[in-house]
Parts: structure tokens; sequence; C-alpha cells
């Protein structure tokens, strides 16, 4: 196998140097941020520092984060904080969103060609019913990177009296994030996605908000998470949010390489589609078709050349079908089914994208029927 060539910042970036010396500290030092001794004074103090770096990071207030196990416990937290209300998610949600939801029977807010939610739709159906509404829309699809007009969207949801919860998993680390400026009722953020420890999350309550707890038997989190806190996890959560903060200037960088990325891959290919190019996308993000080559058969190529790329999102791996999010775009099965994506990071290199633009065009040229016999 040629030497590793990592393109699948979407699913995992790669732990910080920094994070990890930081947790392994944390782990040596031990010590319950519930007790009152000295150890577990230190532990509590080290777990509030961290909280203090996330808000500033997204623009919240410290006690408005809710630490969870990631994001999809927040999710799932934030759909389940208030089962009275009807729901309305949009169609390109993550699993994470659309799995509690459906057994409340939620309406899908469609999403146009550009990916964008419809919403003029949105607004008929929050002002048709009187009914509270709990509003679910991504900030930056996992899959397309399409960022979405979420103050608007807010506002939109408080004019009719919803709230709106808001999955910036994708969002938090490559763009800047501002909790208090979009008004939004409730975001979940995971530390994994910039340079954090999996199984680290968060779910922020705006100020006043009363929810209910996601999990009950101790009054950790302010009585809204019951359960030691992964301190370790959190610690390295805060100090990735904290170089996050930092750095947000290395993903110019990032869109230019994904431009000529881009131009190139639709050079080799006409018929190919870049989804969302249209709209307004994270600087990393590409989700591109190569018509009639199959998205594993892409992947699984890909790798035996050294490049790791995704078919969707890596929470469903090993389930080969169709994305829900490209057919939502407007994707038949059969175009869907031929996408991967292509997610960069902050060390990605010109040489990188150059030696994946070669092994993707000759991987086409193999198998596109285009050049079939």
């Amino acid at each position: 196998m040629a030497e590793s060539i990592y393109l699948d910042f979407n699913a995992t970036a790669p732990i910080r140097r920094e994070v990890i010396d930081a947790m392994v500290a944390v782990m040596a030092a031990g010590g319950n941020p519930s007790s009152v001794h000295h150890k577990g004074r230190t532990a509590r103090n080290r777990m509030e520092d961290a909280r203090r770096q996330l808000a500033a990071l997204i623009h919240c207030k410290p006690p408005e984060i809710i630490f969870t196990s990631g994001g999809t416990e927040a999710n799932n937290f934030a759909l389940g904080a208030f089962p009275d209300r009807r729901l309305i998610v949009s169609a390109q949600e993550h699993d994470s969103v659309l799995a509690p939801a459906s057994p409340r029977a939620p309406q899908l807010l469609p999403v146009g060609e550009n990916g964008l939610v419809d919403l003029d739709i949105l607004e008929s159906w929050l002002a048709g019913t009187a009914a509270p509404a709990l509003v679910s829309v991504m900030y930056a699809n996992n899959e397309t990177g399409v960022i979405q007009s979420i103050a608007a969207i807010a506002a939109m949801a408080h004019a009719h009296g919803a709230l709106l919860h808001c999955d910036a998993i994708q969002a938090v680390g490559k763009i800047v994030v501002d909790f208090a400026g979009l008004k939004v009722d409730m975001m979940s953020v995971s530390a994994h996605k910039f340079g954090g420890p999996q199984g680290a999350g968060a779910l922020v309550v705006r100020e006043g908000l009363v929810i209910n707890a996601a999990v009950t038997g101790g009054g950790q989190e302010l009585g809204r998470r019951a359960g030691t806190e992964n301190v370790a996890g959190i610690v390295g959560f805060g100090v990735a949010a904290a170089l996050a903060e930092k750095e947000l200037e290395p993903y110019a960088d990032v869109i230019r390489l994904r431009q000529m990325m881009e131009a190139r891959l639709l050079d080799i290919s006409p018929e190919s589609r870049v989804y969302g190019q249209q709209a307004e996308r994270l600087p990393n993000t590409c989700t591109v078709s190569m018509p009639g080559v199959p998205a594993d058969l892409q992947v699984m190529s890909l790798d035996l050349a050294g490049i790791a790329v995704s078919a969707g999102s890596a929470c469903s791996s090993g389930k080969v079908k169709a994305s829900h999010v490209l057919k939502a775009m407007g994707a038949g099965d059969d175009e869907a089914g031929t996408a991967i994506r292509v997610s960069l990071g902050p060390t990605t290199t010109v040489e990188e994208i150059e030696a994946f633009i070669e092994s993707w065009g000759q991987l086409y040229q193999r198998k596109s029927p285009r050049f079939a016999a």
C-alpha cells in the first residue's frame, strides 16, 4: 500500500498532540469532580476551564454547556428534551437526528438542489398550526458541507413560538460559530471533528430554557445530565477548542485547495457532479460523483492506493446504500450511489491533493462506462 493520505476529516480529525498530553496528565492525576477534597476540586477546576475554553470558541456562556458522550447523544438529548412538541426536521439531517425523531412522525423539511432548506415551506408549516414546534436544522451538512441560514431560521421559528435546535457538529472548528449571535435555542457540538477526543461532546442550551434531564440519578451538569463526568475527555475537548479558536485562519488555504481539486476533477469527468457547489459550503468538504462507478468501489480502490475518503456519513459505514442527503437534493439512487466525500484538513497538502486527483482519474478511466470497449 502507498503512503497514507488522509482525506476524511469530516469523519474524525486526527487528535492533537496537545490534547493527548493534557488527557494523559488528567488520567494520571485522577479525582472525581464531585468530591470536595483536593483531588476532586482539581478535577472540577480542570473541567470548568474546559467549559470556558469551549464557550470562547462558540461564543456562549459557560453554564449553557452540558457535556455529553458525543454529538449523537447531544442530538438525541435535544430532541428528547421536549417530547410534547411537534417536530420539524430537515430531510438531510444526520441519522442521530432522524432516528430519534422518527417515532414522533416529524415533518421532513425539503431542500433544493443546492442543499438549502425551503424557508417558504418552513414558514407555512410554522404558521399552519398553533401547536408548538421544535425545529432541527444542521448548520453545515456532514456530506456536502452546505451551510444553512441558521440565524434566519431561528428568527422565523421564534416568531411562531417554536424552538430551534442546530446540529453544528461539522461547523465548529472549521468556520466561526456564534451561538449567541445565531440566537438558536440548542446546539450540538462534538470534540473529535476538530482535533479533540472521540466520546466527548456537548449540548449548548440557551440561558433560561428549561429542559428535561437526559439522565437522572445525580446532580452533575446542573442536574441536566447525571453521571460522573469524563474529565479527561472534557479537558481534551477544551484544549482542542482553545487551539481551534486560534487556528481558523488555515481554512482559508483549505478552500483554495478544495476549489483546485474540484476544478481538476470536473475537467477529468465533465459529467460528474459536485453537490452543493452553488451554495456556501464548509471550506474543506466536497462530495463528488463518478457516474457509473459505485461509491464503495471508489472508496476501496482509493484505500488500496493509500488514500482515505468515505462514501457519505462515517456513521453509516458498512451500510452500502444511496445517501439520503443527496437524494433529498434530487439525486436518484443510481447517481447518489456513485458519490464519495472528500474532506480536507488544515494539514492537507497540495501534493496529497495531486495524488488523490491522479488516483481518482486513473480509476475513472479504468472503470467508467464512458471508456468501456
